[in-house]
């Protein structure tokens, strides 16, 4: 067992010989086993327990056995408590999902406070079988199929190599005393129902079933690679980055095969789940202007691509501008102001300035996004009404640069200035002018 767990680690790159490491120990013969490996092999071990407090005495009696552990081992032991069933409840989890995820908060946490490298977990081939097993069943991806991996940012399984069988006959010749958890016994559970109901069909139909879902798990590995790199592949090919904006273009989505696989590994990371790939998909042919919403992004339907962007909140509030104020910050957008004498002021053309007579002005201004039914008098248009949504369609603006215009207006609800595109023609420099409020867009 010894020689295997070396030849293993040194495999998969999991260890080095001064490695500090915490070892998230129930007390099972796994962990235990775990612990008499490491020891052996020389590691600098710390052990973490965690009494989920399920199992009313068992659960303490499991605590003080890993504290006698750590005084056989000379390692430093570490434990905390948790009042499981309330943390479920409050986040509406399952018991299961709630103790992991209290769990490995809580391990990260001591393993950063102790310096110690990694955290292990005494996952092992029954572990991994049982893993493959439930995600086929739930529903899984290509990376569902490798079940648990050696090593996943700090925490790492060294003795993910070893069947339950091994474990066991290791600690019989180690002569290792463990804690025994009834509740493993239970079909209650699904993890319980697949070790106890299924394992046992699939033993009679391969003996060395175990065994073969590790080596289909190591292939699977070397397939996910192959498929990252043909997904990255694509992402080169089909992504086009303009500005804060992605472009995918529609022709070529049209031109790939399996384009709902790859489409939808391109949007996951940008929050977008599968039924949503297929609603994509399905508007190729629709018009112009649809809008898809993940909880961070959102995708629009343009005429020839789908314009992926952070979501833009519409409802992002808005900030009063007193008669004096310098500066005023809103989400993406700085405005620097001054007021300046109109005598020799020469006004520039720049779409990132406004220039206005301060006096024409009714303070407090508002900065705030564009609505539906806004209207102004443009600049150079002899006081000719335009609706902001009118205005827009004649300067050809795109669906996603709509969405991110910011208007200014003043206690009167006037419209002053379409930030960044045209002022009003009601608050225009005139010879009678005397002071100029200059607006500009950092």
């Amino acid at each position: 067992m010894l020689n295997k767990f070396q030849n293993y680690i040194a495999e998969k790159h999991l260890l080095q010989k001064n490695d500090r490491i915490l070892l998230a120990i129930s007390g099972g013969i796994d962990s235990v086993v775990l612990c008499d490996v490491l020891h052996q092999a020389g590691f600098e071990v710390g052990l973490a327990h965690c009494n989920f407090s399920l199992r009313g005495i068992e659960s303490d009696e499991d605590e003080i056995f890993v504290k006698v552990l750590g005084e056989k081992y000379k390692m430093p032991v570490f434990t905390t408590s948790f009042n499981t069933t309330e943390y479920a409840n409050e986040n509406k989890q399952s018991i299961q999902m709630a103790a992991r995820e209290l769990r490995y908060n809580w391990l990260e946490q001591i393993r950063s406070e102790n310096d110690y490298k990694f955290i292990a977990t005494a996952h092992h081939q029954n572990d991994l079988a049982e893993t493959m097993i439930y995600n086929l069943a739930k529903g899984t991806g290509i990376a569902g199929l490798h079940g648990i991996l050696p090593k996943q940012g700090k925490i790492i399984r060294p003795i993910l190599f070893a069947s339950k069988a091994e474990i066991e006959a290791y600690g019989r010749e180690q002569e290792l005393t463990y804690r025994t958890d009834a509740s493993n016994q239970s079909t209650k559970y699904a993890r319980n129902k697949i070790r106890h109901l299924v394992m046992p069909v699939l033993e009679e139909l391969n003996p060395n079933v175990v065994q073969t879902f590790y080596e289909n798990a190591q292939r699977f590995i070397e397939v996910e690679q192959v498929y990252k790199e043909g997904i990255a592949a694509y992402r080169k090919k089909l992504l086009e980055s303009k500005k804060k904006d992605i472009l995918i273009s529609i022709a070529k989505l049209q031109k790939i095969p399996f384009v709902r696989t790859i489409l939808y590994e391109l949007l996951k990371e940008y929050g977008f789940n599968a039924a949503q790939t297929d609603q994509i998909i399905a508007a190729f042919e629709a018009e112009a202007g649809k809008i898809f919403y993940s909880e961070t992004h959102q995708i629009i339907k343009d005429r020839k691509h789908f314009i992926l962007s952070e979501k833009n909140d519409r409802d992002s509030g808005f900030a009063l501008i007193e008669r004096g104020e310098a500066e005023v910050k809103k989400a993406d957008l700085v405005l620097h102001i001054s007021e300046v004498p109109a005598e020799g002021f020469d006004i520039p053309k720049d779409a990132n300035m406004a220039c206005l007579d301060v006096d024409k002005l009714e303070f407090p201004l508002m900065l705030r996004r564009w609505k539906e039914g806004d209207y102004f008098y443009p600049l150079g248009m002899k006081r000719k009404k335009k609706k902001l949504s009118r205005f827009f369609i004649d300067l050809k603006l795109p669906r996603i640069d709509k969405e991110r215009v910011w208007v200014l207006t003043d206690n009167k609800k006037h419209l002053v200035w379409v930030v960044g595109y045209r002022p009003d023609e009601r608050f225009k420099i005139t010879h009678k002018t005397k002071g100029v409020l200059k607006i500009a867009i950092q």
